[in-house]
């Protein structure tokens, strides 16, 4: 069997590409790396060297033109500055409601276009790397075991009764993760979480607090910083 992962070059999708490769092989698995328009291409670098590494098939695709009436602070046609508290500060004004780095049924969006790819690839199953960190509070409810549920009950059926999804961490937080891929030796030092684009991390956006604090938890720096 095949497996498609997709891939965003970040600490949780190069964990589940780890463990894909693992279980797998790497001659049956395949990355998918989408563009949806951020004001980078940062991940899409990292990306490209992660696939490099693993020595697996990555595939690339721009679904910019869906978001392009949204007002999602990390998209380039977006005014908003990218907020630097925590994601708990975050929810705090979101009242409720997803954060403002909440792309639109991302997730869903990502998913069904795997959806595609993988059964013209012979491919029985996908991986994503939604975490439990995420989806507390409602801040990224695509990324919820409810989510994750119904996603996978229409893919398999949509599919025909030919593909799964495999979400590995749905149930997990992010220190869990990062423990997983240190024991299985992913290279983090290879990976982009931040939503900014600069030269380094910025170390103070949501996405780059998160992958800290993990790293800590687990008694390491995180090697991008």
């Amino acid at each position: 069997m095949k497996a498609l992962v997709l891939f965003s070059g970040g600490v949780d999708s190069t964990t589940c590409l780890g463990i894909a490769v693992k279980e797998y092989g790497a001659e049956n698995v395949i990355a998918l790396s989408i563009y949806y328009g951020q004001k980078h291409d940062k991940e899409i670098q990292a990306a490209k060297k992660i696939a490099e590494y693993y020595g697996v098939t990555l595939k690339t695709l721009d679904l910019t033109l869906i978001f392009a009436d949204s007002d999602c602070s990390l998209l380039s046609n977006s005014d908003k500055e990218i907020p630097t508290g925590t994601y708990a500060e975050q929810l705090e004004q979101a009242e409720g409601k997803p954060v403002s780095t909440y792309v639109p049924f991302r997730n869903g969006l990502f998913i069904s276009s795997a959806a595609s790819i993988a059964l013209s690839n012979d491919c029985g199953v996908i991986y994503y790397g939604a975490h439990s960190d995420d989806a507390a509070g409602n801040a990224y409810p695509d990324c919820s075991s409810a989510f994750n549920n119904a996603m996978n009950e229409a893919v398999y059926i949509g599919s025909g009764n030919q593909l799964k999804i495999i979400a590995p961490f749905v149930e997990m937080a992010k220190k869990d993760i990062v423990k997983k891929g240190l024991e299985i030796g992913v290279p983090y030092e290879l990976t982009w979480s931040c939503y900014e684009g600069g030269d380094k991390p910025c170390g103070i956006c949501g996405t780059c607090r998160d992958r800290i604090a993990a790293f800590e938890e687990n008694g390491v720096t995180d090697p991008i910083m």
